[in-house]
This record gives structure tokens, sequence and C-alpha cells, in this order.
């Protein structure tokens, strides 16, 4: 591709791993200080919490497939098969098809590289994902020139996911891209992170990662991909329509209705942090901001 995003984070930028992977301890303490929404980007700093190991970074995880406990993908997730995975790529292209995942690593071999991406779940960091961008999986089937949207599915398989016997979303979980946001640069298909592959309670083998969103739009474990002329559901959308939009930018200008989003803690700050400003999509404005022009950002959040 002609235009390859350059991040401008370095190394010293990345949240320290042990850091990332003591996710519990430092979610637990911002829960207790009634600070669970806060949002947004941030540099990693020195952090006072004690290192952990890689076993205790997939302790804490929302994965709803396999339980809604933060605890419950690490019990559960262990018994979803990732190999052989396929992709289903659909809808409007010239080459729709199942690709394995092993077809599109070898054809992916050369672009997959580090990303050191923001990262906004509920607290802020760096990490270094491995991937490659989603433009290039799509340019693999063709995409025609009708298309609007990207349609994502997760995969849907009862007898692996026990928490998909209970209605608290619709399944399978769906998610949804505007064309030009999934064939932006800096989106892209992570498989691994901190050089390792993903763990199969974050997302594997395969998940979407959208740096300037929140990461309800991280959609995991996928199975396919549809190109479409119509705006896709979404599965928090639907579920909650006033809380969740379709696009889901950090945007510090729109309250959550239930706290505000202008403010951030930033992970390694410890838990008595100041809070600092929520930064216009989550640090990425330069690089993305020309997506939404024209647009009220408050209506389409």
């Amino acid at each position: 591709m002609a235009y390859r995003w350059k991040s401008d984070l370095k190394d010293r930028d990345v949240t320290p791993e042990s850091i990332y992977m003591n996710r519990r301890s430092l979610l637990a303490g911002v829960a207790g200080l009634g600070l669970a929404g806060l949002a947004s980007p941030g540099r990693a700093q020195d952090g006072q919490l004690s290192p952990n190991s890689w076993e205790e970074i997939t302790t804490y995880n929302n994965f709803y497939e396999f339980g809604t406990d933060k605890g419950d993908p690490v019990k559960n997730a262990g018994r979803m098969t990732t190999a052989p995975w396929t992709v289903k790529i659909d809808g409007l292209v010239d080459r729709p098809g199942d690709y394995t995942f092993e077809d599109i690593m070898a054809r992916m071999t050369i672009e997959e590289r580090i990303y050191r991406f923001r990262c906004v779940e509920a607290w802020s960091m760096v990490i270094p994902w491995n991937g490659f961008e989603l433009a290039d999986l799509l340019e693999m089937a063709g995409v025609q020139s009708g298309a609007q949207y990207v349609a994502f599915e997760t995969l849907l398989r009862p007898e692996e996911m026990p928490g998909v016997r209970f209605p608290v979303l619709e399944w399978p979980y769906v998610e949804g891209l505007r064309l030009d946001e999934a064939m932006h640069p800096l989106t892209i298909m992570a498989t691994g992170i901190y050089g390792r592959d993903i763990p199969n309670q974050n997302g594997a083998p395969l998940r979407l990662v959208v740096p300037w969103k929140y990461g309800f739009k991280s959609i995991k474990s996928v199975v396919r991909m549809t190109l479409t002329d119509t705006q896709p559901p979404t599965s928090w959308n639907k579920a909650a329509a006033r809380e969740y939009g379709f696009y889901s930018n950090v945007n510090p200008e729109v309250d959550h209705p239930r706290w505000s989003q202008a403010s951030e803690r930033r992970v390694g700050g410890g838990l008595f942090a100041r809070n600092e400003p929520t930064l216009m999509m989550n640090g990425y404005a330069d690089d993305v901001a020309s997506l939404y022009t024209g647009m009220n950002l408050t209506e389409n959040f």
C-alpha cells in the first residue's frame, strides 16, 4: 500500500508489561473509587504495582461468550478451538470465500509488524500489538466499488462458550466500521501482544484494533467480515443505543449517560494520580479527524 502509518511512540512509551499484566489490582482499586468509566489514551509512566506473570494477564477480561465475571474467560476460554480457523469474507467483494488463518498469515508475513498504540478500555496505556493492516486483508478479497461498510462477526460455538446460554447480548457478537475507517492504516487485525500469540480470552487468533475508538469496538475471535452498502448493526448499540453509538469514537466532549469522559487516569501513576484531560480521538485526531469532516460528533457518537 502507498501509505503506511508511522507511530511517534517509542519503546520508552510502551506500558511496562508488568503493569499491563496487573489489570486485576489496578481495576479493583479504580472501581473502588467509583472511576470505572474513566476513558482514553495515555503514555505510560513508571508504575508502583507489583510485577505479574503471563498467566495473570489473562485473569481479568471481558469476553461475555465465556461469562460475565472478569475471571470467567480465563476459566472457560481454554475450551475454544482456535485451529483450524477460518474467516469468511463475503458481500460486496470480488473474491468471496473462506480464508484460513494459515493462508492469511502466509500472505501477511511481510506486512506483519509491531504497532505501538495507545489503548483505551477502562484505563489508558500504550500496548505493542503484533498484527497487520485490515486493509491488506480486505484487498485480498477485492473490495467492490459499492461497498460502504464492513460488518464483523465473532465465533459462536455454544458447546465451547458457556456464556452464550444467557441472553446478556444478542449472539453472535457483531461489530461494524465504515469502509474508510476499516481501510485506514491505523486499523489493524491483531495477532499478538508483546510478541506473543493472543490468548483465547483476549480474542485469539484474530482481533480487530481501532485505536481511536473505545475498546468495545475491538471485536474478538473474528470469523466473518461482510462488505455491505448498509450500516451494519453492532452488539452494544443494539443492547443500549443511548450509551453506545455506532461510531464509538473517543470524544471528551460527549459524556456517557452515566459518567463524564472528559478526563482519564493513566496507568502507572498510581491510584491517587491526577486525572488528565482526555484527548480527542484518543490522541489520533491528526490522523483520523478528516474521516469525520462535516459530521456532528455529538449526534454521531
